[in-house]
């Protein structure tokens, strides 16, 4: 039966409100725009989305059978009756009771996506390495613990390198990569996996897939360089997002088509120079990177004797 009032409660209480009121902090490097993930001091970790049907709801990284609207996260940790989380809760629906950080707007999640975000959840972070990515790919765990690539390569429960896809809306799908094994998530969508944006980057560089653009990143060291990869041939939204990311870099910055050393790739070096053009900013340099004798990054990454022993990071100089 339909209650008013705790349909109330679903749609207008932002459980990001409410969780830092009972002490949860948002996790900035694993939240994205449209998914927020909050941690407590007891250990306790969740991320939070609005639904499709407008119901903030949440999903608790330690049990997966802690999950629902703002009315299962207060029962489940406050053990309380009905009754008591309507009073619990009925001073929200105006103004919280203290004060609290102000929190992005949620942006509707659908149904499929918040599926390919429930997945990647379960997921762990590959920062402290990934048996494939090291041993076929010659790709070391130094470099996957950088701050650059934090969060953006995890490993799923069959060992597969996961690499996630951003759209306008924030987590939209995610690469799946194993010895002879490529996959897509499931209703997921194709975007742009990228690394992080820092202060003071200078460098913006393409590259068909992530496992070349963290290739680039061995074989060329840059702490001033962001990352991006379309994974192989654009769909239609990705041109746009190739222009966004662009729009985003600093003055004066180079934009870098790194893309495989064949026809294929050279096409997509156009889409590139087409979306640096599409920005309107005449400050910004474009230049087309190609693997030497190979056909893409990791090639001539893996020709190299024991990269990973050769890897380092460029520290920026201190003025």
């Amino acid at each position: 039966m339909f209650d008013p009032e705790l349909e109330s409660f679903k749609t207008k209480i932002d459980i990001q409100d409410y969780a830092a009121a009972q002490g949860y902090q948002l996790d900035r490097k694993q939240s994205w725009k449209g998914t927020s993930v909050m941690r407590h001091p007891n250990g306790d970790k969740v991320y939070i989305t609005l639904d499709s049907d407008d119901h903030y709801v949440y999903k608790s990284y330690r049990d997966e059978s802690d999950k629902g609207s703002i009315i299962d996260f207060v029962k489940n940790r406050m053990d309380l009756s009905l009754g008591a989380i309507r009073k619990e809760l009925r001073p929200w629906i105006g103004q919280p009771p203290i004060p609290v950080p102000t929190f992005p707007a949620l942006h509707k999640t659908s149904k499929d996506r918040m599926k390919v975000v429930e997945a990647w959840s379960r997921m762990k972070d590959a920062g402290g390495g990934h048996p494939y990515l090291e041993r076929e790919r010659a790709l070391p765990a130094s470099l996957l613990a950088l701050d650059r690539f934090a969060d953006r390569v995890r490993i799923d429960s069959k060992g597969n390198a996961v690499f996630p896809h951003f759209d306008a809306e924030g987590l939209s799908g995610y690469e799946l990569k194993n010895v002879e094994f490529t996959g897509f998530a499931s209703g997921g969508n194709k975007a742009l996996w990228l690394s992080h944006e820092l202060p003071g980057d200078q460098r913006l560089i393409f590259c068909e897939s992530a496992i070349d653009a963290l290739s680039h990143a061995v074989l060329f060291p840059d702490s001033h360089a962001r990352y991006a990869s379309i994974g192989g041939k654009p769909g239609l939204q990705q041109p746009e997002l190739i222009r966004a990311a662009i729009v985003r870099m600093p003055v004066d910055s180079e934009i870098v088509a790194g893309m495989d050393n064949d026809a294929a790739g050279a096409e997509l070096s156009g889409v590139v120079k087409k979306a640096v053009a599409l920005t309107g900013r005449l400050d910004l340099k474009f230049s087309v990177q190609e693997p030497f004798g190979v056909k893409d990054w990791n090639d001539q990454l893996r020709q190299k004797p024991q990269p990973s022993l050769l890897f380092r990071p460029e520290i920026p100089s201190v003025a």
